[in-house]
Order: C-alpha cells, then sequence, then structure tokens
C-alpha cells in the first residue's frame, strides 16, 4: 500500500469536515471517517494497517518492501473526495476568505495522479499492477482513462465504457449498509407488509423506471412505496420498513446498484430487483437466485404484475429464501471479520496471474492491451501479471 502524501487520504476527510462546518481535529487519530455507503474505501485502508498478526487469514499480506510486492494498493479516498467537492465552487470561491481554499476534487484527482505517475513503481508497467477504489460511480471520473489499466473496485460498470472496466480485471463491491442489521432468525410473524421501498422517486437514465413503478405500485394493497432523500429520519423509517415487510424492491438508480439491494439483505427482506444491467458482488461465491427475485423491466412495469406475482410467492419459498440469505449475510457487512473486507481482498488476488480466454472479437469489445493473439478463431491468453 503507497504511503500517499497526508492530502489524499486524512487529508480528505479534514476537507469534507471543513465544508460541512466541523472544526480542524488537532490529533489524527481521533479523525473519523463519515459513515456513508462508499465506506468501503476507510475499511480496506484500515484493514492493510492493522497489525500482521491480526491478519492471519486474509488473502493479501501487505509488504513493507514494493519489491516484494505483487499489486499496490491506492488508498486515495474518491469517494469522499467526490463528496467533499463544494456543489458549486465557483460561487464558493467568489465568497471564500481570502485566506480560505476551496476544496477541488478534480485538482485533488490530477495531483494525486501527478505523484503517482512519477513513481518508479508505477512506471514500470503504466499501473496494470496497482488497485484503485473508485466506489462511487463518478469517483476518479477526470482521471479514469490514466487509472484503467489497473484493477478497479467499483460498485456496478454504469459510469465506465468498456475499454475503461470489465469483469475481467476489476471487482464489483456492494455498498455499505445504512440500516440497522436485523437481528432476529427467518419468519414471517412480523412481516405484515408484502413490499417495501424507500428512496428517490426520480432518477436519471435507467433509473427512470422508478418513477413509472411508483405510479404502478402506490396503490396496491400491502405495499409501502415512498419517496425519500438520504438522512436519519429515513433511515429509521427505511429500517422499519424492511424489518417488517417480506420482499423489498430494488430498482435501477442512475447507475445500475443501489445500496437498497444491500440493505434488504442485511434486513432478510427478499430483494426483487427490476435493474437490467446489474453486476453482483461476488458472484462466484453467492448465488443470487436462491436469495432474491429478478424481474426485467418490461415485465415489472405491466400493470398490476408485480405485485401478483409476490403475492403467488408461497410461504415455505420466503423462509428458504431468508435462510440462504442468513447464510450468506456476512458478505455483506463490512464490519465483520469474516465478511466483506476479506471477500473483497480474496476477488482482488484472484486477478492475480489468471488465464484468461477469449476470443479475438471478444478481446476487442474489452479493450484489453499486451495480449498474444494466437489466431483470428482460436483463444487468447492474457496474463494479468506483466
Amino acid at each position: 500500500m503507497y504511503d500517499l502524501p497526508r492530502r489524499f487520504t486524512y487529508g480528505v476527510i479534514e476537507s469534507y469536515a471543513a465544508a460541512r462546518g466541523g472544526e480542524p481535529v488537532a490529533d489524527g487519530a481521533l479523525l473519523k471517517y463519515p459513515g456513508n455507503q462508499h465506506s468501503a474505501e476507510w475499511y480496506l485502508f484500515s484493514d492493510l494497517n492493522r497489525p500482521s498478526e491480526e491478519r492471519i487469514d486474509s488473502a493479501v499480506t501487505r509488504v513493507m518492501d514494493p519489491e516484494e510486492a505483487d499489486l499496490f494498493y491506492v488508498p486515495f479516498f474518491a469517494s469522499l473526495s467526490l463528496v467533499a467537492n463544494p456543489v458549486r465552487s465557483a460561487a464558493a470561491n467568489a465568497t471564500a476568505a481570502p485566506d480560505k481554499t476551496v476544496y477541488s476534487d478534480e485538482q485533488t484527482q490530477e495531483a494525486l495522479m501527478d505523484w503517482l505517475e512519477e513513481q518508479i513503481y508505477w512506471k514500470r508497467n503504466n499501473g496494470w499492477d496497482h488497485v484503485f477504489i473508485c466506489q462511487d460511480p463518478n469517483a476518479l471520473y477526470k482521471v479514469i482513462d490514466r487509472v484503467k489499466n489497473g484493477v478497479l473496485l467499483v460498485s456496478d460498470f454504469g459510469r465506465l465504457a468498456r475499454n475503461q472496466a470489465s469483469l475481467v480485471k476489476d471487482v464489483i463491491l456492494p455498498y455499505s449498509h445504512r440500516i440497522n442489521t436485523f437481528k432476529g432468525d427467518a419468519g414471517l410473524e412480523n412481516r405484515n407488509s408484502l413490499l417495501f421501498f424507500m428512496g428517490n422517486r426520480f432518477r436519471k437514465e435507467g433509473g427512470k423506471i422508478r418513477d413509472l413503478l411508483f405510479q404502478l405500485l402506490e396503490n396496491e394493497e400491502g405495499v409501502i412505496i415512498k419517496h425519500g432523500a438520504q438522512s436519519r429520519e429515513s433511515r429509521r423509517a427505511a429500517t422499519q420498513g424492511m424489518h417488517t415487510s417480506k420482499f423489498c424492491l430494488h430498482p435501477a438508480g442512475d447507475t445500475p446498484s443501489a445500496c437498497r439491494l444491500f440493505d434488504a439483505i442485511v434486513s432478510l427482506c427478499v430483494p426483487v430487483i427490476v435493474s437490467d444491467y446489474i453486476e453482483l458482488p461476488f458472484e462466484d461465491v453467492i448465488d443470487y437466485r436462491k436469495i432474491a427475485i429478478f424481474v426485467d423491466s418490461t415485465t415489472a412495469t405491466k400493470p398490476g404484475h408485480l405485485a401478483k406475482l409476490l403475492r403467488k410467492v408461497r410461504p415455505e419459498r420466503i423462509l428458504k429464501f431468508q435462510k440462504e440469505l442468513l447464510k450468506v449475510k456476512r458478505y455483506f457487512e463490512y464490519e465483520d471479520p469474516n465478511g466483506t473486507v476479506k471477500e473483497i481482498w480474496r476477488q482482488i488476488r484472484s486477478k492475480l496471474g489468471v488465464e484468461f480466454h477469449f476470443t479475438l472479437e471478444e478481446l476487442l469489445v474489452l479493450g484489453i492491451r499486451y495480449s498474444y493473439i494466437l489466431d483470428k478463431d482460436l483463444v487468447v491468453v492474457i496474463d494479468l501479471v506483466m
């Protein structure tokens, strides 16, 4: 893990707090990463900073000599940097005190790459063995073409081009759940609502389906569907709703994935996924057909269809879904020692020294370079360790 200049790690936390009127913290050890759905960058950073004797079961080992490293983790808090950036920076600059600099995410991204591209281990192969976390769909957007050779840790590919990201080299991460984990066992006794959803009704791009679903479902018996933005009060209401419902709706947002899917999983509320282009975390160890119901957008927006479909699901099958959710929910708990962080490192390690086989046509779609093409009708073998 790079020992980055402070401005790219703890400095981002300080800038985020300052943008919201927080007081400077004299003792860096007391700095707290603000709780949000993109907290993975903090958990991975903290895990690699733990003593080696506390990480004996991890799939990766941190080495202090870069000559021994297979991969180089870049712990820039890219998602937090994005939200630390003032929305109206020009106006903020105009009103800022003369001696006060307004934080700029774009400038911070550029500065990171200027620093990184001077490092000998980056120059060795142009970042192919570097790992970046950019969980917010817009994180690192300014420099994405400068980091695309590396392993990207992302929530989905909604804002990324085919020549920037793919399942071949990158890892899909779950969002940090924002509501309290359900502490009980499988059961339907207190789950009186059929279907629950609480979130922004109006989204861009693929998320436009949300408004259609609101129109179709808001008057259905047993369905609770509410418009609501992120707030402490909304999280309390969402916790109550998910913990007392049989099914939880997961429509696409501005991009295919959203934190409500993972809120549903830790609530034992069977996810109903209406997102045609979603990529899911850890699909090699989790069979999502056992824990969720998938409905394509065209079918879901037929009047009366979705509620009718869910009412037909027998109680025994819902209980089976819940029992499977209990088995896998640790994969979505970042604070569980045997949970999300451990699985992310395993996924990253799986990118090391693996041979992938593609036709020439598939290779061209993925935009992968440094490959040896045997023949246009044969396979291509790619070793990601260059």
